[in-house]
């Protein structure tokens, strides 16, 4: 390919690129015209911000594999599934709540927000991640594995499973109520506190065969 028309088509691409992002951004503001009601679709667009005026959506909001790095400040309220799947995102604003499944795997993102509530699946497998705020709901499965999570605050809730899968974290908080699986495969984790509630089975527990072996002994005396 020659020089002259290498950068005809980079001119092509970047002038597609721009004209994508003019649709995006008139399509969220014909949703917000139009009441913010269903839901909102820019996953694989070149859309880096949503504006200000962007305060809920009432179904779900799809920006997974988009170069956008945070969201309005103003935006409080998704009704359905979030999806940051493959994004760039560093933030989330404070107080969100997200109806459905919080998909956060696979990006840069540091820290959650204050107040934050999930009433579903919450992912945030291939993160940074390392704590989470004491204020934090989640409805469903909250999925931590892969991620440099060192410790959980106290009294967390889960209303699924907990998946702490390949993490450093070395302990687990007292009064955790799992309502589904607890998952501990290749963590140091090797006892679960007495004031801990795990509604289902408990997967990699260090201590597992040996806590097994001594209860049989016992039996055996008695």
């Amino acid at each position: 390919m020659k020089k002259s028309e290498l950068k005809q088509l980079i001119k092509e691409v970047l002038n597609e690129s721009k004209q994508n992002e003019i649709f995006a951004r008139e399509k969220i503001q014909q949703y917000i015209k139009n009441g913010s009601r269903g839901s909102l679709n820019l996953s694989y667009t070149p859309i880096t911000s949503l504006p200000d005026n962007l305060k809920q959506v009432g179904g779900s909001l799809y920006l997974d594999h988009t170069p956008i790095t945070s969201l309005p400040d103003n935006l409080k309220q998704v009704g359905g599934y979030l999806g940051l799947l493959g994004t760039k995102i560093t933030t989330l604003p404070d107080n969100l709540k997200v109806g459905g499944y919080l998909n956060l795997g696979n990006t840069p993102i540091t820290k959650l927000p204050d107040n934050l509530t999930v009433g579903g699946y919450l992912n945030l497998s291939n993160t940074k991640i390392t704590t989470l705020p004491d204020n934090l709901t989640v409805g469903g499965d909250l999925w931590l594995s892969h991620t440099l999570i060192t410790s959980l605050p106290d009294n967390l809730k889960v209303g699924g499973s907990l998946n702490l899968s390949h993490t450093p974290i070395t302990t687990l908080p007292d009064n955790l109520t799992v309502n589904g699986d607890l998952w501990l495969n290749s963590t140091k984790i090797t006892t679960i506190p007495p004031s801990a509630k795990i509604s289902g089975k408990i997967y990699g527990l260090k201590n597992e065969r040996i806590m097994k072996k001594s209860e049989l002994k016992q039996i055996v005396k008695n």
